[in-house]
């Protein structure tokens, strides 16, 4: 089953007066593996339902030809908390059902008197059809997926409303899988999933005959399942063969590009702004006027213009003006967190303003005076800390520059312990002691204003006007010089994670707290930040479910449970 053919011709898609794809062309081969990337908001989702045929765009083509069938996964489950589990099945089904009704109808009609032929025909290729498909067996595989998703046993008559979100994106994953579609279009088929479940996905899709295109920011899913990466940015699709390892060879090449050339179009500048200064020094030290005593004569001469200076001095600045017109951007600077400076005062300040105090107490604890955060004094320490209901903490002391990686399933209180180390959260009862800056990117949205620009949130809470921080921001390549002006009420999820990130890495600190740092990311930027996050000499409790980022953690690991939690070395 290797025949469906996925064709983008000339595409554009716009939403009132934002274009989202912008003259997109690309084709898919049959059996082609395919992962789709770029940051949140940029048209990855767009592209899916314009390839599955849920919308439509306003210019340009889609040609798709799938015989065996097209599976299309939503972020989103289409259906009211009213509607039950075998709703939700017979809907992935859908293809499945119809073909089997067709099946019935056509059998019916052998009943009827006259010659068989023709209709005997239909019957016998719409049983081909079914069978090709494993109509049959579609409710044993419905089975096998919940099981293999984390849902076995699920009650086919329990309503969606019962279910979390989580329970409702792998039902939807298991009908879809289950259907067996020659095509399979999956938006972020790994959200929601432990890494059992992920690991069994992803041996049905290297099993899977047809063709996968799949909406993605895993990146061990990306290395294992895809050979072709399509990067969606600014209304382009850009394709990248070899995987995933292509994908990063490609970007690395291409900022290497960018500094070849923005380093040739400094030295060009350089040199005409060079050449146009030497030749003014020299047409300046000739003087104005030369005795004709050399050719006999006694009264003077006007000195003639026509040597070249003059033009050689006109032509260089029209050079210059060229390239100043027309500059070449230089590649954004690497992400890199800044630790505060030791044996100086320390105070705190989180991200967008939220941190602790130097020396901050809760519960009773004697007040540690602020100041240093000496070499090996620990930047924090918890004893006996109780939220009820969401955190019970025997003790925990981390080191100034310790990796501290906190495991566990949801609901244990990894996110409220980084919030009673924000000083966000008092606990009921126990002593917390931070010392030093504290820097904090939430997994929560932030609370600004949607009418506040991308600038002015940077800006937020710092010295001088939001103008006065627009290189700063536009340095680290997080946005376009287009984007500053952008409202927040505008931006994607993903885009607002990107404020946040930038205001993280520009605020020196002593202690890193990041919740799910790699949400609404693309792969490329989690990579910068895995570089930065190395090269940071300071603390870090990391809570992440991103395997790739786990597996490359090297510190201690706090593993927390709904009684024990359990610190081991890493």
């Amino acid at each position: 089953m290797r025949t469906a053919q996925l064709t983008l011709s000339e595409i554009t898609k716009r939403y009132d007066d934002r274009i989202v794809l912008d003259r997109v062309s690309l084709s898919i081969r049959p059996g082609d593996k395919v992962g789709v990337v770029g940051d949140n908001g940029s048209g990855k989702s767009t592209l899916l339902r314009l390839m599955a045929g849920r919308e439509q765009p306003d210019n340009g083509a889609v040609i798709v030809q799938s015989p065996g069938g097209t599976g299309y996964l939503a972020q989103t489950l289409d259906l009211g908390p009213t509607a039950t589990v075998a709703d939700a099945i017979d809907l992935a089904l859908t293809d499945l059902r119809e073909l089997e009704a067709r099946m019935r109808q056509a059998e019916q009609a052998l009943i009827a008197p006259g010659a068989l032929g023709k209709r005997l025909a239909v019957y016998d290729d719409l049983v081909l059809r079914f069978e090709t498909r494993g109509g049959y067996e579609a409710e044993q595989r419905v089975e096998a997926a919940l099981h293999g998703l984390g849902l076995p046993g699920l009650d086919r008559n329990r309503l969606l409303g019962t279910l979390s979100g989580g329970e409702r994106r792998r039902l939807a994953l298991a009908g879809t899988l289950a259907s067996s579609p020659e095509l399979l279009l999956l938006d972020e088929p790994t959200n929601d999933l432990d890494d059992a479940a992920v690991e069994w996905l992803e041996r049905q899709l290297r099993a899977h005959r047809g063709t996968v295109v799949a909406v993605t920011h895993d990146r061990v899913f990306l290395e294992r399942i895809t050979s072709t990466v399509l990067e969606v940015e600014a209304g382009r699709v850009s394709r990248h063969g070899n995987g995933y390892a292509g994908y990063l060879t490609a970007k690395a090449a291409a900022r290497q590009r960018q500094q070849q050339e923005y380093d040739a179009w400094q030295a060009e500048l350089a040199r005409g702004t060079r050449l146009a200064e030497s030749n003014v020094a020299r047409l300046e030290a000739i003087p104005r006027k030369l005795p004709l005593a050399v050719f006999a004569a006694g009264p003077f001469r006007t000195r003639s213009r026509g040597h070249g200076a003059q033009s050689r001095i006109r032509n260089a600045k029209e050079r210059v003006a060229r390239l100043t017109a027309n500059p070449i951007a230089a590649p954004a600077d690497p992400l890199r967190f800044h630790a505060t400076p030791r044996h100086s005062s320390a105070f705190s300040a989180g991200i967008h303003g939220a941190g602790v105090d130097p020396g901050r107490t809760h519960a009773g604890m004697m007040e540690v005076p602020s100041g240093v955060v000496g070499e090996s004094a620990p930047v924090a320490e918890l004893a006996d800390v109780v939220v009820p209901s969401r955190l019970r903490l025997a003790a925990l002391r981390i080191g100034a520059g310790e990796r501290l990686l906190v495991t566990g399933p949801n609901g244990v209180g990894k996110t409220t312990l980084l919030r009673v180390l924000a000083g966000e959260l008092v606990p009921d009862s126990g002593e917390v002691t931070v010392r030093g800056r504290v820097g904090h990117l939430r997994q929560e949205e932030s609370p600004w204003a949607a009418i506040e620009t991308v600038l002015e949130a940077f800006a937020s809470g710092r010295v001088g006007y939001p103008d006065e921080h627009a290189d700063e921001l536009l340095s680290l390549g997080l946005f376009r010089p287009a984007d500053l002006r952008l409202r927040v009420g505008e931006l994607s999820y993903g885009q607002r994670r990107r404020i946040e990130l930038a205001r993280l890495v520009t605020d020196p600190a002593d202690l890193l707290l990041l919740d799910e740092p790699t949400n609404h990311l693309s792969p490329a930027l989690v990579e910068d930040l895995e570089q930065a996050l190395d090269g940071f000499p300071g603390a870090v409790v990391l809570v992440t479910h991103d395997r790739r980022m786990r597996s490359r953690f090297r510190g201690s690991r706090l593993e927390m449970a709904a009684r024990h939690p359990a610190l081991t070395a890493g």
